[in-house]
This record gives structure tokens, sequence and C-alpha cells, in this order.
């Protein structure tokens, strides 16, 4: 590399975060509004711009941290994006992270000094996003398919437990599939998965229903 050469200068990279939870078997992510150009007042994923002194992962733990005041959960990097006209200030390259939480464990900051808004939002009602957002967030969906079938981010998601209606609507949710429900309740219940918390909850409906946890040991939990 030889420093100071024309086409090295006057480039960055951005940490962009998609942010999920699910509420009553609705997926939903964490969008924040711009307050400053480029793109001021548009709705964007969490991120902003990478120090030179921090790592990738500092950068997006930072940006979570101050735009929304999330911390200390599980993020990981899936995807880079390096479209050259990205951002209309310089170029900028795009290091994608992607996470899932419980939302009624934090408390989100609505606005922060670069943010005039923050919130949940169902992925079936996201807006025009700025940047190239609507495209990071179609790969992070993507990328979040993978990980319903492929891993125990369900555990996490729902450490108080939770009924099986509830998680047959989370499935067909994020995968976009609808299951049958005696199908889906008896193939969950023969897996071995979940264990009997002896109390009940209520999902779309009146009519009490089973509340289950997912066991400890459980590291993947694949119903399909």
């Amino acid at each position: 590399m030889r420093v100071g050469y024309e086409l090295y200068k006057n480039q960055g990279i951005h940490v962009i975060t998609s942010l999920f939870t699910v509420e009553q078997g609705v997926v939903k992510v964490l969008l924040i509004k711009r307050k400053n150009e480029p793109f001021f007042g548009d709705w964007v994923l969490t991120g902003g711009a990478l120090y030179n002194n921090e790592s990738l992962e500092e950068g997006a733990y930072r940006e979570l941290k101050e735009k929304t005041g999330i911390e200390n959960i599980p993020i990981k990097q899936f995807k880079a994006f390096g479209r050259v006209d990205r951002s209309p200030v310089m170029r900028m390259v795009a290091i994608a992270y992607i996470g899932i939480i419980d939302s009624k464990r934090v408390n989100i900051i609505r606005k922060s000094r670069n943010t005039s808004g923050a919130d949940w939002v169902p992925i079936d009602k996201i807006p025009h996003l700025g940047y190239d957002h609507n495209e990071i967030l179609s790969e992070a969906i993507e990328e979040l398919k993978k990980d319903i079938v492929n891993s125990n981010i369900l555990k996490s998601l729902f450490p108080d437990g939770i009924t099986i209606p509830e998680l047959q609507k989370t499935y067909e949710a994020i995968l976009n599939k609808k299951f049958d429900r005696r199908n889906f309740r008896k193939k969950i219940l023969s897996l071995n998965l979940l264990e009997d918390t002896n109390q009940y909850g209520k999902f779309e409906g009146n009519k009490p229903a089973k509340i289950y946890k997912f066991k400890n040991d459980i590291e993947k939990i694949t119903v399909l």
C-alpha cells in the first residue's frame, strides 16, 4: 500500500446493526430517525461511522449504546456492503451486524445527539430507509431465517418462557411460512427441547395456554 495514493483517500467504514425482537409473534426491527444530513428525517438501522481507534465490534456496540441506550447484548457480523455510491458524503463500506433481544428487557433512548426518534417496527411495515439500509435489512432478515433453524437464538429471546402458539407464530413470521397447528405442536413437543413451567398465559385469545421454557442444555433448536 502506497500511503497518500489518490485512490486510497476519502474512504471510511460504517458499522450497521439490524437488531430484531419478537412481540406477540410479530417480528420487529429497531429503527432510528436521523437528525442530521445526509438523509435528514429518514429512518435507518442503528449504526454510524467507525472510529480509527476501535475494532469493528467495538464500533457497533458504541453506536448501539449512543443512539439507542442498548448495551451488553450478543451480536454477530454477517456481511459487508461496498457499493461505491452508498453514501453521498464519501466512499463508506458498511460492515453489517445482526442481533435479537427481548424488547421488554431494554429501555431504548427515543432521542439522542444524532437522532430524533427510535422505535421497534414490524418487518412487514418497513418504510423507505436512508442509505442502502433497505438492502442491508433484507439481507439481515435472510440471515435471521438461517439462525432460527440453526442456532439457539429463541432460547435467549424467550428466557421467561413461551406458549406453543406464540412459538409457532414466531417461526411463521420469520420464515414467512405457515405451519399446521396440530403438526407443529406435535413436532415441537417430540423434540424434547421444552420443559413445562406449570404456568399458563394468554396469546391471541382468551383461552390460557401452557408456558414452556427451553431446556438449559439446548445448543440448537430445529423444528423443520
